[in-house]
């Protein structure tokens, strides 16, 4: 029970994610700057952890200064970084390269997690990550749509595909040594520390003008972004990091609803074939029978 539970937070946490694009539109349409939108999830995060641990968990307070160079590297690299370069992505290309190059993450952490940790690089894990990679395509709509992106655009989505893998790298040395939450919290306190010095205080206000912007900042701050990293960590602790990660490949998916029904975009049959394969792939990593122990690829 408790190995399924681990995967329904990995799930929730990538549909929670899934609305990052619905809560940045509406920020963006109220005329909110990358700098303060940066600004805003980050240290708007800070802030209700603070809260919400100073009165109900201070231990994840504590920390040992050795320790200290993981949650850096987590806050600046892994958040920070990711939100800065997958925004302006976004700018240079078409939103479905953009989305397609931020899940080769997955990729990524397979192979990190047979570098680093020796993880096996089984035939169910391999195929899982072809199929989930094809639904990405599908539902972004690069099979049957327009693909516009500049090289420059592309190699920032590469790297917002990296950043976006680190998080499950530095997340798997972090939980070695403290619970999922203080792994959240010290992440969050570098990342929003360091996004004060992209926001511009003096069109902030945009923001909070209306109740558009209102509604883009709670979505971006706590549905997008608070939730779905609790979820998320507490996933890592009963899920292997290259599964997890496949796993929330189901985001796209989500994202791709919400633009469906909320902003009334055409649902194509690829749509739904992708969807198919992303959701496939989530079935077949998490019901992997024991009887029939997964192999190792040779190499």
């Amino acid at each position: 029970m408790k190995k399924y539970l681990s995967y329904i937070y990995v799930i929730l946490s990538a549909v929670c994610w899934g609305f990052i694009g619905f809560s940045n539109r509406m920020l963006t349409e109220v005329g909110v700057s990358l700098g303060n939108r940066v600004f805003i999830r980050n240290f708007g995060t800070l802030l209700i952890l603070t809260i919400v641990f100073a009165l109900f968990h201070r231990q994840v307070f504590r920390i040992k200064l050795k320790h200290l160079p993981i949650f850096l590297c987590s806050g600046l690299l892994s958040i920070l970084t990711l939100s800065l370069v997958y925004f302006q992505c976004q700018t240079m290309c078409s939103l479905s390269v953009a989305a397609v190059l931020l899940y080769l993450a997955p990729s990524f952490v397979v192979i990190f997690s047979a570098v680093l940790w020796k993880t096996p690089l089984t035939k169910r894990k391999l195929i899982a990550l072809v199929v989930s990679l094809l639904g990405c395509v599908m539902v972004s709509g690069i099979i049957g749509g327009d693909m516009t992106a500049s090289w420059a655009g592309i190699g920032l989505g590469v790297l917002s595909g990296l950043c976006y893998a680190s998080y499950t790298v530095f997340a798997h040395y972090g939980l070695a040594h403290y619970e999922s939450y203080t792994m959240i919290y010290w992440t969050f306190l570098v990342a929003g520390l360091g996004s004060v010095f992209f926001a511009d205080f003096e069109t902030l206000p945009l923001a909070f003008s209306g109740t558009q912007g209102i509604v883009g900042v709670c979505g971006v701050v706590i549905v997008a972004t608070v939730l779905p990293y609790i979820f998320y960590t507490k996933g890592l602790e009963g899920v292997e990091s290259g599964r997890a990660s496949i796993i929330t490949n189901i985001e796209p998916v989500v994202e791709t609803l919400v633009g469906v029904f909320v902003f009334k975009e055409a649902l194509t049959v690829w749509t739904v074939l992708g969807m198919a394969c992303v959701f496939g792939c989530v079935i077949l990593l998490a019901n992997g029978d024991k009887k029939c122990e997964e192999k190792p690829v040779k190499s």
